[in-house]
């Protein structure tokens, strides 16, 4: 039993140990990303506004942890519309600083400031006329005494007990890059329809950029069927296209109204002998309509609104452009 007691104890003990350490990792990395805060100043501003001016792309590079963090960050530059690559700091000198052209700025990220690779590429980027921009942990390094602009991420220390773990640096470097980005962002006005252009298969881009003319039912899939049409054939068109619904028309094509299979339900519910049903006889007068370069979103306002699942696509409520049906808003996640 005392055994038991005692495993039970030096588990809790582990657990305990493994929780501290934990905190004491964010602490460290939390600290290190508010030391940043005094930093920000006019050099900040500075390369804000170079990025903003960029006629060429920015190119980011580093080694090991911080090109990880220069791929994140470059990603997030393009996403906002800055173009932007990541250039392997080691593979630059063997071909592909054929990537870098006169205008570019360079971001390069560095906690040492003395990464051999970076170091080696400093006369290039001159004779290119790069702007380079330095994200390093080390004023008095190299990189830092050759760039155009220096943004300081140093750190009091890693999270790593041993000091020898990139943690807490690139953590800074990080939240640095996110700094800029969103100051970028900021400048420019940026606006969701901004980022749904570099984000076309994300929720926002299709809630943002799809219009109804993207999903809408034309030619002949739309149900359509004259005033005078019977009951039967009512139906049977409904049945045909699929879409719980069947437009009214006129001789020229012109809208007359609309019938759903709600119609259908109460018209049934009302009376024993529906053959003497016509067409003109059942339709709503009043079909709801949006034009067809209107948002899919709005299509969603509006049947939500009026809880219908069907919209006429039309310009001035006579001309029938196509139909447009929930399903089809809900298959291309629009809701």
């Amino acid at each position: 039993m005392g055994a038991v007691k005692a495993s039970t104890k030096n588990s809790s003990e582990k657990t305990q140990s493994l929780i501290e350490k934990a905190r004491q990792v964010l602490k460290i990395e939390s600290e290190s990303v508010a030391g940043l805060i005094d930093r920000i100043d006019e050099t900040f501003a500075s390369v804000v506004r170079a990025l903003d001016q960029c006629q060429g792309h920015v190119v980011v590079t580093g080694m090991g942890k911080s090109g990880l963090i220069g791929q994140k960050i470059a990603a997030t530059f393009s996403s906002i519309g800055v173009p932007s690559v990541f250039l392997h700091a080691a593979e630059a000198s063997h071909g592909d600083v054929g990537v870098l052209s006169r205008g570019d700025i360079v971001l390069a990220v560095s906690n040492s400031g003395e990464t051999e690779e970076i170091v080696k590429l400093l006369p290039t980027l001159n004779r290119i006329k790069c702007t380079l921009v330095a994200m390093t942990g080390n004023p008095a390094s190299t990189l830092a005494k050759r760039c155009d602009h220096l943004l300081n991420i140093s750190v009091k220390e890693e999270a790593c007990s041993m000091g020898l773990i990139p943690t807490a640096s690139t953590t800074a470097a990080l939240a640095m890059g996110d700094a800029l980005a969103m100051a970028v962002l900021d400048l420019r006005g940026f606006r969701e329809e901004d980022f749904a252009l570099n984000h076309p298969g994300g929720s926002l881009g299709r809630k943002l950029l799809m219009t109804v003319n993207d999903l809408m039912h034309t030619g002949d899939e739309i149900p359509r069927v004259l005033e005078d049409a019977n009951i039967y054939d009512v139906i049977k068109e409904m049945s045909q296209k699929c879409l719980g619904t069947t437009l009214v028309v006129a001789p020229n094509g012109d809208l007359r109204g609309i019938i759903t299979d709600g119609d259908l339900r109460r018209l049934i519910e009302k009376k024993k002998d529906i053959s003497a049903t016509v067409a003109g006889d059942l339709m709503g007068t009043n079909p709801r309509c949006i034009k067809m370069d209107h948002l899919a979103e709005k299509a969603v306002q509006i049947m939500e609104e009026h809880s219908i699942t069907s919209l006429v696509v039309s310009d001035d409520g006579k001309r029938i452009d196509g139909l447009l049906h929930l399903q089809d808003l809900l298959k291309a996640g629009i809701n």
